[in-house]
């Protein structure tokens, strides 16, 4: 399976760049794993409703060019369903046995992601209602995608 982690914004702190180095090593067993880092737009100091709006149109158009037509995309939203790590990795398995071989993953920047990346989603993916650093979700979702990984292929990792 090939998957696809494009985030907005790049990791600039060591342990966050560690942190993803070692999840990217640890899937290499299960999955070709690519994380595109997408520059983040520069938001001014108490951007109206309408450059927040054109910000995410200039991401989301930067997102746009590391999609294929073939690409199983998955937003990560608030707005998007909430699974424990099982069903997760149900949901992986799943999609490997329906054919599905490139899934692409999508973090948006500090504004979150624009509207027509949620609509091309297949999926729309919550980790929580709460906010996390686009940063540390980078990690989060990596370590998730590894544990379904585990979790599809029977072996033991820690609870």
């Amino acid at each position: 399976m090939n998957i696809k982690i494009i985030c907005v914004g790049k990791l600039k702190e060591k342990y966050w760049i560690d942190a993803l180095a070692e999840y990217s090593k640890r899937l290499s067993r299960y999955a070709k794993t690519d994380i595109i880092q997408i520059p983040d737009e520069k938001i001014p100091d108490n951007p109206s409703d309408k450059e927040c709006e054109i910000i995410k149109g200039k991401e989301a158009a930067a997102i746009q060019k590391y999609l294929k037509n073939n690409d199983y995309i998955i937003s990560l939203c608030v707005e998007g369903k909430q699974m424990d790590s099982i069903a997760f990795a149900g949901h992986i398995k799943q999609l490997g046995i329906d054919g599905v071989s490139n899934i692409a993953f999508i973090i948006g920047g500090s504004l979150g992601l624009d509207e027509c990346i949620k609509q091309m989603s297949q999926m729309r993916l919550s980790f929580s209602k709460m906010t996390f650093p686009h940063q540390l979700m980078r990690v989060v979702l990596a370590e998730q995608i590894y544990r379904a990984f585990k979790i599809i292929n029977g072996e033991i990792y820690h609870k």
